[in-house]
C-alpha cells in the first residue's frame, strides 16, 4: 500500500448515505427531552458542548443519540446565528 495516499476508512457506525440532520430540530428535540425530565436544558447543553461528554444529555426520547449526530461546532454555530438574528437585526 502506498504511504502517500490518504485512506478513507468507514466504520460500521458511519453511513455515507445518511441524510443531513436539521440542527434546529435536534436542538429543539433535545431541549424538550431535557426540560421534560426536569433538567436545566441550557446548563446541560452548555456542559455537553464544552466537554463533548454525551452523558450530559438524557437518553429520554433518544435525545442523546440524536445530539451525537451533530458536530458540536455546528451546534455552537446555530446557536450564535440565532442569537445574532434575534438581537442585532
Amino acid at each position: 500500500m502506498d504511504k502517500d495516499v490518504t485512506q478513507i476508512i468507514y466504520t460500521s457506525e458511519q453511513n455515507t448515505e445518511e441524510k443531513e440532520v436539521d440542527v434546529k430540530e435536534v436542538i429543539a428535540k433535545v431541549y424538550g427531552a431535557l426540560k421534560e425530565k426536569g433538567y436545566n436544558p441550557t446548563n446541560q447543553l452548555v456542559q455537553y458542548i464544552m466537554s463533548g461528554e454525551p452523558l450530559f444529555i438524557t437518553s429520554f426520547n433518544g435525545a442523546r443519540s440524536l445530539i451525537t449526530k451533530v458536530e458540536r461546532d455546528e451546534l455552537v454555530e446555530e446557536l450564535i446565528r440565532y442569537y445574532i438574528e434575534q438581537n442585532f437585526k
